[in-house]
């Protein structure tokens, strides 16, 4: 019986493994455009990946796992978020290395600037709707919100980058961006 156990568990280790191998990146891609701080999305995905590891068994069978992920780290950056010393501060600093979003430096900037303009649960609906592509319906479930206020969020957001950004220089980041 011990035998069994040690056999689904190296197995459930493997699984685990391999979706973090190819999912690691994107997370941490997601984390930084969610809270524009390379050190704290490693963090974030960290703590994602260390809760989702916990419900692996449940979340795998369930074909969920990638939603369960999304949902923990934006519930974990709003978790940070709230702590006064994790709060998004400027710096001077580019860090160690890049997104791999697809953006040249200067896009980059010019977008992660625009982003931090944006209200916290805008910058998020942001996110999760134009970079990784949900539905209105899924990102309103990932975020325990209405699909109204998704709409409204998204509204209010984009007006907001319009004010930031020229409508062609944001249609070009959002378009590079994905």
């Amino acid at each position: 019986m011990l035998g069994k156990h040690l056999l689904g568990k190296q197995r459930r280790d493997q699984e685990f493994s391999e979706y973090v191998a190819t999912r690691r990146s994107g997370l941490v891609g997601t984390a930084y455009l969610l809270c524009g701080d390379r050190h704290l999305a490693e963090d974030l995905v960290q703590t994602a990946l260390a809760k989702l590891y916990v419900a692996w068994p449940r979340v795998r069978r369930a074909d969920g796992a990638d939603a369960y992920a999304r949902r923990i780290l934006v519930n974990a950056g709003i978790d940070a978020s709230r702590r006064a010393w994790r709060r998004e501060h400027a710096s001077c600093e580019l860090p160690e290395r890049a997104v791999d979003d697809g953006l040249g430096l200067e896009d980059r900037d010019e977008l992660m600037a625009a982003l931090s303009t944006l209200a916290a649960g805008q910058r998020r609906v942001i996110v999760l709707r134009y970079w990784l592509g949900l539905s209105v319906e899924e990102v309103a479930v990932d975020l325990q919100i209405t699909v109204g206020t998704v709409k409204s969020q998204s509204s209010k957001a984009l007006q907001n980058l319009r004010g930031q950004l020229a409508d062609t220089r944001l249609a070009e980041l959002m378009e590079d961006a994905t």
